[in-house]
């Protein structure tokens, strides 16, 4: 399958980034808080955790305090947000390992080719990452090979109308591709069972925020690392009047001269890895099957 995604330029992207993620990725956070709060849905007491796409680390830390005896890897394929991620980390739970007090290993490499053995992982929790993935079968099929019999994925991703404006108004002025394509819900359920995930559970959450200005948003889109990776972008500077252009088409997509309109679709799913779950739902059930085509959204 061609590559869709020029990886070296996205790691570059937020290894730039590392300094300035925690502060401007807001829309990260809500989700990230999100995915916590599901894992109250399942009475988990993993060994192993693979923090999947880990960025700055903050899931991690926030995995080790709800899950202190387990060991939490957090894995990045850009070193400099593992380096920031080391930040977290008090200097005695850096000098002994966590021996006494929170701590999580961290570990560069990349979905498409984990750098773990097969079956060791317990708990795998991955928030806004697998929208930067090419082939997303041969990754979900990666994650399930690390993942124990039983063990729980969770993970976030955005849905097809995130920032959706911006792409209406940049194909406007012309036609490379300036924001990355993302996955549909439904495409995204059918990955998982053909890479052999039991139970699948998908929603989506639509978040409309509001910028004061376009310049506003590329700025933050650039401040988390999220800039154009696409293979097909140009590799130039949009000039001037063309981008003014671009600003003047997003503006005039907006109910109000103030502030112009952003969305995130933000997707979570939850399955398990194929076999008798030594893991249930809260509710005691050992098996949660939800239609397709019955999912809905949430605003």
């Amino acid at each position: 399958m061609r590559n869709l995604f020029d990886h070296r330029a996205i790691a570059r992207s937020f290894g730039r980034a590392s300094k300035s993620y925690d502060a401007a990725a807001e829309i990260q956070r809500i989700a990230r808080t999100e995915l916590l709060e599901r894992l109250n849905n399942f009475k988990l007491k993993p060994e192993k955790i693979l923090d999947l796409g880990a960025g700055t680390g903050a899931a991690s830390m926030a995995l080790k305090r709800r899950y202190p005896n387990a060991n939490v890897i957090a894995l990045d394929f850009a070193p400099a947000m593992l380096v920031t991620s080391g930040q977290h980390l008090n200097w005695r739970a850096r000098l002994l390992s966590g021996r006494f007090s929170p701590s999580f290993l961290r570990v560069a490499g990349t979905a498409h080719k984990l750098p773990l053995k097969e079956s060791c992982v317990d708990l795998i929790f991955s928030n806004l990452m697998l929208q930067w993935c090419d082939n997303l079968d041969d990754v979900l099929i990666e994650i399930r090979r690390v993942l124990a019999p039983g063990g729980v994925f969770i993970f976030s991703t955005f849905g097809p109308s995130t920032l959706k404006e911006l792409r209406i108004a940049f194909a406007l002025v012309d036609t490379h591709p300036h924001v990355n394509t993302f996955v549909d819900m439904h495409d995204l359920g059918g990955a998982l069972g053909r890479a052999g995930f039991q139970e699948p559970v998908l929603d989506i959450d639509r978040h409309l925020q509001k910028y004061p200005d376009v310049m506003t948003l590329l700025r933050e889109l650039k401040a988390i690392g999220a800039g154009n990776a696409m293979q097909g972008r140009s590799r130039g500077l949009t000039g001037r009047v063309r981008f003014a252009q671009m600003q003047n088409e997003y503006t005039a997509l907006s109910d109000s001269p103030l502030s112009i309109p952003v969305t995130w679709d933000i997707i979570y799913a939850s399955s398990f890895s194929p076999q008798s779950p030594k893991f249930v739902a809260a509710t005691g059930a050992t098996e949660i099957k939800v239609p397709l085509n019955q999912i809905g959204w949430r605003r």
